[in-house]
């Protein structure tokens, strides 16, 4: 019986360890975008810059990290004194945006299936060079043939269109973990 006993606790404890993992594993859902999203780097309100959007969640925080712009975004994801335990990087899809000045507070889309426009005509919401996100390729192809620039995925970002080239802290791609794969 003592047996019986101290296998059922130790299959219950694994198991418990098994569930811990599965959890840690599940991809957070996107938070719908409110009055209270101040960006990262400019601490700004994100409701009052036009141009998409972005968002990480990281395991140590409750509330996500808002971004004023997708290309804000990356770069917070290359940064090397930024946080490592990014569970999800959503970014808005741009082809189920009301307009370029109203992104959609819901419209998210996992960053590392998103094609991005580089390159193009369109400022980000704080006046800079932005890498513009849709959800699917054909609205990407759409967005480069009106607006200019070039169709890429989150990975084939280059650092420097996001860090610029004299970016403190810019290190080449290859002496870093790239959390943009994770």
């Amino acid at each position: 019986m003592t047996l019986r006993i101290l296998v059922a606790f130790l299959a219950a404890i694994l198991l418990a360890g098994c569930n811990q993992d599965a959890a840690k594993s599940v991809v957070p859902p996107p938070v719908a975008l409110n009055s209270d999203a101040m960006g990262v780097f400019c601490g700004m309100n994100l409701l009052e810059h036009p141009g998409p959007k972005g968002q990480i969640i990281t395991a140590g925080r409750i509330d996500p990290f808002w971004f004023t712009s997708v290309r804000d975004s990356v770069a917070f994801t290359l940064m090397p004194d930024q946080p490592r335990d990014i569970r999800a990087i959503y970014v808005s899809d741009m082809a189920r945006a009301t307009s370029w000045e109203d992104p959609g507070a819901t419209n998210w889309v996992d960053a590392r299936k998103a094609f991005f426009v580089i390159e193009s005509r369109k400022q980000g919401g704080m006046g800079a060079a932005e890498a513009v996100p849709f959800g699917n390729r054909e609205a990407a192809d759409a967005f480069a043939a009106a607006n200019g620039g070039r169709v890429v995925t989150l990975t084939e970002i280059p650092d420097a269109y996001v860090l610029g080239s004299d970016a403190p802290g810019d290190q080449s791609r290859h002496d870093r973990p790239d959390v943009r794969t994770n």
